[in-house]
């Protein structure tokens, strides 16, 4: 093989090489694109339960504090 020859195998593959990437960087960007909005969503629906679930400790305090009056009246 001459020089020539060398330069044409990996000019010829490094097209290749270089479309392999370019389409991979892009498949890896939407997938951590959607990675994140995964996250997002998950600690918004987290953030949601914690004020559910602080709400019912308030109404369960109320709750036994109303049982509490009725019991002393």
């Amino acid at each position: 093989m001459m020089f020539t020859d060398i330069v044409e195998l990996v000019g010829r593959n490094g097209v290749w090489v270089m479309i392999i990437a370019v389409v991979g960087m892009g498949s890896w960007f939407k997938y951590r694109e959607h990675e994140l909005k995964t996250h997002q969503d998950l600690r918004l629906r987290e953030m949601e339960h914690e004020r559910e679930m602080k709400k019912l400790e308030v109404d369960l305090e109320k709750a036994k504090a109303g049982q509490g009056a009725e019991r002393v009246a």
